[in-house]
């Protein structure tokens, strides 16, 4: 019997390949230069006449006429020589460590920047920005209705009273009537009397419609209920009813 080594089984292979990053970018140039050559055949150019022909020297650029250079800018000093030494032993009389402790004494204290603690390990942000600080509720038009606002309701409210208005023209050209309260809660009360008086009626019919009467009638009481639900319900839906009045 052959006995093999313990061999361990070799990694599976990755079933994603390499793709490079510069996929899309390489793929939309491309396209790009490729959708530029979609055209129908050769593109249609200008054919040059035979008179036009290339010269010598013709496309050689021409030079601006020569200028005699000069020099108008300041110069600088010239470089030391090595023979030159500087200047040595030059002390400021000025003390320093007074002057800065003066401006420190005179100066005015820095205002330490405003922050806040959100959790026990000390993380520190900004109060400014954070929102916790009520600086919009003290500002003097918190809480105005903005100017453009007021301007558009004024149009707004003034147009509906030019409608209104319209409106009343109108129908008092046409001779109509506008109903009151009173006579409006009267035809309302009065429809609804006729309507239950139809519902008790359509309650007396029989269970078992086994007729054609009986079916043309149920279906009639069933149309006038409707057609009062229907004007009752535009009564007390529209405050103001108009009516023409009868010649």
């Amino acid at each position: 019997m052959l006995h093999f080594p313990n061999v361990s089984p070799s990694p599976p292979l990755s079933p994603c390949p390499y793709v490079s990053i510069f996929k899309a970018t390489v793929k939309d140039d491309m396209q790009k230069f490729k959708t530029a050559m979609k055209t129908m055949g050769p593109a249609k150019l200008e054919v040059p006449s035979p008179k036009d022909f290339l010269k010598k020297h013709s496309k050689e650029k021409i030079l601006p006429p020569k200028k005699k250079f000069e020099w108008n800018e300041h110069r600088k000093p010239p470089v030391p020589l090595r023979t030159d030494h500087p200047v040595m032993g030059i002390q400021s009389e000025k003390n320093f460590i007074n002057t800065n402790a003066a401006d420190v004494i005179m100066g005015v204290a820095k205002k330490p920047k405003p922050i806040y603690v959100d959790n026990r390990t000390g993380d520190k942000h900004d109060l400014e920005t954070s929102g916790l600080v009520p600086k919009y509720i003290n500002k003097k038009d918190y809480g105005v209705t903005p100017e453009y606002i007021c301007k558009r309701n004024e149009e707004v409210k003034k147009a509906q009273e030019e409608y209104d208005n319209y409106i009343q023209e109108n129908l008092r050209k046409a001779a109509m009537k506008r109903l009151s309260d009173e006579e409006r809660e009267a035809v309302l009360q009065g429809l609804k009397k006729n309507w239950e008086e139809v519902h008790k009626e359509f309650q007396s019919l029989s269970v078992f419609i086994d007729s054609i009467p009986k079916k043309i009638r149920k279906q009639k009481l069933e149309g006038e209920m409707k057609q009062l639900e229907h004007d009752i319900g535009v009564l007390e839906k529209h405050k103001v009813i108009y009516i023409a009045n009868k010649k």
